[in-house]
């Protein structure tokens, strides 16, 4: 049987994982599960238009831009997913119905209708798969070389969700460890001047998220998911302003996390 790989993606199409700052000095490891919205030539536009396909339903807007110029203030390792959350979501379990959406918000996606296990796990083989195993690997070899890390799991989500406004500017989200998070969000409320969310807009669960629980809880690492309000980054000046903002504050939270 032909590999799986080679029936999704073709030699035109974007590797699934991009690092920047490979051997980066710093202790803190970005990844961005959503930042990109390719989709494999194979599999054409999932039978959306492009208004679907530069919504938040397919990608984390602006994330992209922001986890870039955070990279390099913080001279950071940082891997980002190229594809689209569509194609197959980085942060959910392949066996999860969520990974591969058939609907979401409230658009419907034909292209993930009907899909065969075989289909499936191209997907995941092609896309997830190298995507995951580079951050493994990065982790392990940095462990290798005493190379401390803390994960930043950086995303971006939608001021409008099913006709919700959402007020938080910027989202600490964490599970069962709250180390660095409750550090961050302290330094926030002390700064003021942002509409903060504790665990909000979303949270991480064991049951809505892979990429925290699997990487650092699982490890121990110290760890914190951020989640910043799209149209506040949906421009580079916007990103540039938050990439700053963000490498300020985990500069100063490694301090206190490292003094505790």
């Amino acid at each position: 049987m032909a590999d799986q790989e080679t029936l999704l993606l073709d030699a035109a199409d974007p590797a699934p994982v991009r690092v920047l700052r490979p051997h980066g000095g710093s202790e803190f490891l970005l990844t961005a599960d959503h930042a990109g919205r390719a989709i494999p030539r194979r599999l054409g536009d999932l039978g959306l238009p492009e208004s679907e396909l530069s919504r938040h339903i397919a990608w984390d807007i602006g994330i992209a831009g922001v986890t870039e110029r955070l990279s390099k203030l913080l001279d950071a390792t940082a891997v980002l997913q190229a594809y689209s959350r569509l194609v197959i979501d980085c942060n959910r379990r392949p066996d999860w119905d969520s990974s591969i959406p058939t609907i979401s918000e409230h658009t419907a996606i034909p292209g993930n209708h009907g899909l065969s296990d075989e289909q499936r796990e191209a997907r995941r083989r092609a896309i997830f798969a190298p995507y995951h195993e580079r951050i493994a690997a990065l982790i392990e070899a940095r462990s290798a070389a005493t190379h401390p890390t803390v994960l930043v799991a950086m995303h971006s989500f939608t001021p409008v969700f099913k006709g919700e406004h959402r007020a938080v500017e910027i989202g600490i989200l964490y599970n069962r460890d709250r180390r660095l998070a409750g550090i961050v969000l302290d330094l926030l409320r002390a700064g003021g001047g942002i509409v903060v969310g504790d665990n909000a807009p979303y949270a991480i669960t064991d049951d809505s998220d892979y990429t925290v629980p699997n990487h650092a809880e699982r490890r121990g690492l110290p760890h914190v998911e951020i989640e910043i309000r799209q149209d506040l980054i949906a421009e580079p000046a916007g990103q540039h302003a938050w990439a700053q903002r963000v490498a300020d504050l985990l500069l100063a939270a490694a301090v206190r996390l490292h003094a505790a």
